[in-house]
């Protein structure tokens, strides 16, 4: 069986260090291991990577394919709408493009995307149900009660 958890999750990007630059503008740190091919950011227990999208794509021996939607979007969450908001403000003032504004969203909490210079969507939300521990971190409903 394999362990519950996700150490790292890199995004394959045209120019490293653009999108260095954008997530620094964000507020992420990148780690003292970085280079104008790769760029590490400590998300709290997970690690953020950037590398070079043809390299990445060489490296996994698949066709690099030009930048478009595959199904998958990161996330944040905040502990109020307001958090939000803020939030997708300085994702636009760093370079973001909004690509749905925060809004009422119908599986009860207050959500809305950007996409970052490559196109990669970031989630911002709130949901209260899921809520944040001390460190930030999403605590989930116990598996064994029912959903309203």
């Amino acid at each position: 069986m394999l362990p519950r958890r996700i150490n790292l999750v890199t995004l394959g990007v045209i120019d490293v260090v653009r999108s260095r630059a954008f997530y620094e503008r964000l507020g992420f740190v990148a780690s003292g291991f970085e280079s104008d091919e790769v760029a590490f950011f400590d998300m709290n227990g997970t690690v953020f990577g950037i590398f070079g999208r043809a390299a990445l794509a060489e490296d996994a021996g698949v066709d690099d394919a030009e930048c478009s939607f595959r199904g998958v979007s990161l996330a944040i969450n905040f502990a109020s709408k307001a958090e939000v908001d803020a939030a997708l403000a300085h994702a636009r003032t760093c370079g973001g493009r909004i690509v749905q504004p925060a809004r009422e969203v119908f599986w009860g909490g207050y959500s809305g995307y950007f996409a970052d210079p490559d196109g990669h969507l970031w989630e911002f939300a709130y949901n209260p149900v899921f809520g944040l521990d001390e460190a930030g971190q999403l605590k989930l409903p116990p598996a064994n009660v029912e959903r309203q």
